[in-house]
């Protein structure tokens, strides 16, 4: 397993202090960004594509290119975490922001399925209450700091919560950082990794727990990359009926105790016609529990894309072991509720 027991000096490293709030990771559309939306929003109904369907020659954004560089070279090789606003939401029908967001998002990567349904374009809605074995992203439960199956997440809200829902996020390489200096000796463990359960998701006669350890941790080419979804590690052990040993327990532990402390855990909420893009192998994120409104219209409902990027971040084999850059595969019937034990 690669290594660089050595500071990761990057954007990517940063924490609260350091990053400037959510003020610092935004940055405000302009006129010229929204007429390149619209007119790329026109070129597509004119076609009357479905949305799913939408490639980033389907929604030419050359009046904007520079801006748009900017943004993907701030995913791919800055800080890895940013929030476009100033999009005027109120003057466009939900769909209308739907097919903007995903061909926007078709310029930072071609979107996969977030789950067994194949949706490329998540909705992030409230289908099953606080039980846990709904798929987090159609659940109210808060979560822990975690990462996703692919290179870049973006999400864009459309309603918010009533009360709660506010994301969280967090710097991998900053983490590593305060690991190397203050629990260097947990770091063998974090790189070793970790085995992942499936959730139902599995391919048919596949195991329900990912045959090899995937690393939380772990380098290629230079680039210092994260892998961390400790709900299904611990189901992964509950499946397997294995005890964690004392390390591995601890540097999990410490891990969680180090991403979500005031330093490292960067807290914001997303504001209707906001939209965040960040890279899973360096950012974690969460959302706290949320509480909707009794008037349907005005629940919560965000967007969500995972894009396999165009530039792609070079990683270990073992990441793709647990869906890394390529999804969930879609399976005839399946949904995404796991009817096993709860997590």
């Amino acid at each position: 397993m690669n290594d660089i027991r050595r500071k990761y000096d990057h954007p990517s490293a940063w924490t609260v202090d350091n990053v400037g709030g959510k003020l610092g990771i935004s940055e405000t559309l302009g006129a010229d960004h929204i007429t390149a939306f619209d007119q790329a929003l026109a070129r597509v109904r004119s076609k009357g594509m479905d949305v799913e369907d939408i490639t980033k020659a389907d929604f030419p954004l050359d009046s904007i290119a520079s801006s748009l560089q900017r943004w993907i070279n701030e995913i791919n090789e800055g800080r890895g975490l940013m929030v476009l606003s100033g999009f005027p939401i109120e003057n466009y029908t939900k769909e209308e922001c739907s097919v903007i967001y995903y061909g926007l998002g078709a310029h930072f990567g071609e979107a996969q399925s977030q789950s067994s349904m194949g949706d490329r374009l998540g909705h992030v809605v409230n289908i099953g209450g606080k039980d846990t074995r709904e798929r987090a992203y159609r659940n109210s439960a808060e979560l822990a700091l975690h990462t996703d199956a692919s290179d870049i997440v973006g999400m864009m809200c459309l309603v918010k919560a009533n009360q709660g829902g506010m994301s969280g996020y967090s710097s991998a390489p900053a983490i590593y950082n305060y690991l190397l200096t203050h629990h260097p000796e947990l770091l063998d463990t974090l790189f070793e990794g970790y085995r992942y359960h499936l959730f139902g998701e599995q391919q048919p006669g596949e195991p329900p727990v990912t045959r090899d350890k995937v690393p939380v941790f772990s380098e290629s080419n230079g680039y210092l990359s994260v892998c961390f979804l400790r709900s299904y590690i611990e189901l992964a052990y509950e499946e397997l009926g294995v005890e964690r040993t004392a390390k591995q327990a601890e540097a999990l532990d410490t891990f969680d105790r180090i991403a979500h402390s005031a330093e490292f855990r960067l807290n914001f909420m997303l504001e209707p016609g906001e939209i965040c893009f960040f890279n899973n192998y360096t950012t974690l994120h969460t959302r706290t529990e949320f509480f909707e409104d009794e008037d349907p219209l005005k629940r919560r409902h965000l967007l969500r894309l995972w894009l396999k990027a165009w530039n792609k971040r070079p990683i270990v084999s073992e990441m793709s072991t647990y869906g890394a850059r390529k999804g969930i595969s879609k399976q005839q019937g399946k949904g995404t509720y796991y009817s096993g034990v709860e997590v």
